[in-house]
């Protein structure tokens, strides 16, 4: 045989276990539950999940979408914005947090819009000057909250009503972490 023809099988053949093994690579990432559950959550919720980014957060965000409004409410019959608030911190950061919009803010270090990163927290004062509305921060200007006419949803802070209403970013001071219990 001829060395040309010798060394162009060679070739064709490291071709051909390096497309293997790159398929091999794309079904395995499409197999990862990770991966498969932020497409998911990036696709449902509109927001860019990344491997980077709290699932145990969007999947728990995902549970209570819907869910509707109602003041003094913390259970999935209803619910108002802190204590989704709350209840997030509690179950998916292992933290306590106040119950009040205004008293969370005083656990948090305030921050810009430009500041806030993934769990952190937004508020928003409407008429009065006093806090009367809190979410948590997801990234790409979107937050999840319990809003009082729809519900828990994902809204953008560069929504009008928001936009206008936002007061300030705030990630918790020295949370107060509970005690581990498996339950």
């Amino acid at each position: 045989m001829n060395k040309k023809f010798l060394f162009s099988i060679i070739i064709v053949l490291f071709s051909f276990t390096a497309v293997q093994a790159q398929n091999k690579t794309k079904e395995n990432k499409l197999e990862d539950p990770d991966n498969l559950a932020s497409q998911y959550f990036s696709q449902v919720m509109g927001v860019a999940v990344n491997a980077t980014s709290n699932l145990k957060l969007y999947k728990f965000i995902y549970e209570w979408i819907g869910t509707p409004y109602h003041f003094g409410g913390n259970t999935k019959k209803g619910i108002d914005c802190s204590a989704f608030a709350k209840a997030i911190y509690d179950k998916v950061f292992n933290t306590n947090i106040l119950r009040n919009s205004g008293d969370i803010f005083g656990m948090t270090m305030p921050l810009s819009k430009d500041e806030l990163r993934e769990g952190d927290l937004v508020f928003f004062r409407g008429n009065g000057r006093r806090i009367s509305h809190v979410g948590v921060y997801l990234g790409d200007n979107r937050f999840a909250h319990a809003s009082s006419s729809r519900g828990v949803k994902i809204s953008n802070l560069n929504e009008p009503y928001y936009s206008r209403t936002f007061f300030k970013g705030g990630r918790i001071l020295e949370p107060a972490k509970k005690d581990f219990v498996e339950e």
